[in-house]
């Protein structure tokens, strides 16, 4: 390949409301590079060279080392849904890390799964033309299979699982641009504030006024980023108007908080792509 691939798509089998996407990279050929990620209150199960593993919510930016020639596959799920694959275990006690699948669901789970995804490699299947946004180009098959794998994995797993219902109403009240008072949420959902940090940060991995931050950025670099390519007449947002439209104070309140969670400014962070571990490599400077 001459060029690096990143694509994602909606889960065909887990189900929409936990999973956020289901995303396969196949990286050029070439040195390796340090991709910039940034924190979302996401859990990601990754596929790469180094086996299953499962990526924490980040609290912090962090650069990481992606070598050439690298393949990797995964499922992305919601804040707040990692209940799904981590069953009992806390989602704050994966922050900042990338740990075996193993040691989050039990070695019996992850070498069948494992098992799985090799027999699945072996087959050669081709996935159907158009579903990771219509590329067909050599060496796209194999993460494309795994992916496939990782999200039946996923649904599989539905069964024995009940969501947080209170924890979904949170995150998507906290996802939102207006501002939150946590008293008044958590009046709105039966429960103390105490009782409130406590659920959310054990199912996101930080408390509710972190994740209300985390998913604001999100959504003003996302919003700077669609406008600019989609907006009227093509013109890219000014940095105002996105602090504006994202909830935040002022301009000066978006710049800063672009640099608490990314570490750069906002204009150096719109020029690069920043993200999970399966987003596209950053633009060449």
């Amino acid at each position: 390949m001459s060029s690096s691939l990143y694509a994602e798509r909606p889960p065909g089998a887990a189900p929409g409301r936990q999973v956020a996407c289901v995303w396969v990279r196949r990286n050029a050929a070439g040195p390796a590079y340090g991709q910039l990620v940034v924190p979302d209150g996401c859990v990601d199960l990754v596929w790469s060279a180094a086996g299953l593993e499962v990526v924490g919510p980040d609290r912090a930016p962090r650069t990481v080392p992606v070598p050439g020639g690298a393949e990797l596959a995964g499922v992305r799920f919601r804040p707040g849904a990692a209940g799904l694959l981590l069953g009992a275990m806390p989602a704050r006690e994966l922050c900042d890390l990338q740990v075996p699948l193993a040691e989050v669901a039990g070695a019996g789970v992850a070498e069948r799964l494992a098992e799985r995804l090799a027999e699945r490699r072996a087959e050669g299947l081709v996935e159907r033309g158009g579903e990771w946004g219509g590329e067909q180009r050599a060496g796209v098959r194999g993460p494309a299979e795994v992916a496939a794998v990782l999200d039946a994995f996923v649904a599989s797993r539905v069964p024995g699982w009940a969501p947080d219902r209170v924890v979904e109403r949170a995150v998507a009240a906290l996802g939102r641009p207006e501002g939150v008072r946590l008293p008044d949420l958590a009046a709105e959902l039966g429960l103390s504030e105490r009782q409130l940090r406590r659920r959310v940060t054990d199912a996101v991995g930080y408390g509710p006024k972190t994740l209300h931050a985390v998913l604001r950025f999100r959504r003003a670099v996302a919003w700077a980023r669609s406008d600019g390519r989609g907006g009227a007449g093509g013109a890219v947002p000014g940095l105002a108007e996105v602090a504006a439209r994202a909830g935040y104070a002022d301009q000066a309140h978006l710049t800063r908080e672009v640099r608490r969670w990314s570490g750069v400014s906002p204009t150096v962070l719109l020029g690069r792509a920043a993200g999970r571990p399966g987003q596209a490599p950053p633009a060449a400077s």
